[in-house]
């Protein structure tokens, strides 16, 4: 069996979801997961329409053991781990420092940071067999801060700073963080929603004239990026932070996976 076997977090909608169908295009064999276990089996479903294989796994990113039990089952099920792809995430507490609930920010540390480290941990030994690869979904705010954004720009800046390290630490191993830019998920409604009260009035009314004009990439964009890079990153680009309009990145993704991803 020489299909690709790819970890998916994240996976029940938004950019998990479409990057697991771009994947399915290629015949993968994908290992669905998310806290959400129904709207997983929908993902899988389509996966299998698409010519592609799909395990589904409820599990929460930010338990160590959990994150092991994904591997463990990804390998005992499929034989080999190719690629993960870390694009759980949280934004929450959407909240000035001085009012952040510390449960919410410790929490949103475990998801965005801490859910990264595990699973990169368990699926290291099996990824230096395979020389694959692993893609961490980043974000422009872990480069620059966004006033009530604390957690999430604390903890993403973290996890890009912790894929240079690894691509370091594990040469045989191809490890790449993508930016998707402003894309129209869930968590872009959680921002016009909630960021009134804490960011600036300019700030947030950029945020909600992205939707208001029509400019939110839909989650298929960056995700088809991602699904190249957890196929074919070159190793020369370990360590680095991908942005998914880069030509040298969208092109070669779009020549292998086609424009509009299939029904």
């Amino acid at each position: 069996m020489t299909q690709p076997v790819i970890i998916v977090t994240g996976a029940s909608r938004g950019i998990g979801a479409a990057t697991a169908c771009w994947l399915a295009t290629q015949g993968a064999r994908v290992v669905l997961v998310a806290r959400s276990e129904e709207p997983l089996h929908a993902v899988a479903e389509r996966v299998k329409r698409l010519g592609g294989d799909a395990l589904v796994e409820s599990a929460d990113v930010s338990d160590a053991n959990a994150c092991a039990n994904v591997v463990e089952l990804a390998v005992r099920t499929f034989g080999r781990l190719d690629a993960v792809v870390n694009n759980a995430g949280i934004l929450h507490p959407v909240a000035r420092i001085a009012e952040a609930d510390q449960r919410q920010w410790k929490y949103n540390v475990e998801v965005n940071l801490l859910g990264v480290f595990y699973m990169c941990q368990w699926a290291i030994p099996h990824l230096r067999e395979t020389h694959g690869r692993i893609v961490n979904v980043s974000t422009g705010a872990a480069l620059s801060p966004i006033e009530g954004w604390s957690a999430y720009c604390a903890s993403k800046a973290a996890a890009l700073h912790f894929t240079r390290v690894l691509a370091l630490e594990e040469p045989a191993i191809t490890s790449v963080a993508l930016r998707p830019g402003v894309v129209d998920t869930e968590m872009q409604a959680v921002i016009r929603q909630e960021g009134q009260h804490v960011m600036p009035p300019e700030r947030y009314a950029y945020f909600k004239q992205l939707k208001e004009s029509g400019r939110l990439a839909p989650p298929e964009e960056p995700a088809r990026v991602v699904a190249w890079l957890a196929l074919h990153a070159p190793s020369a680009l370990s360590g680095e932070l991908v942005e998914y309009t880069d030509p040298r990145y969208a092109t070669p993704a779009q020549a292998l996976f086609g424009k509009t991803l299939p029904a």
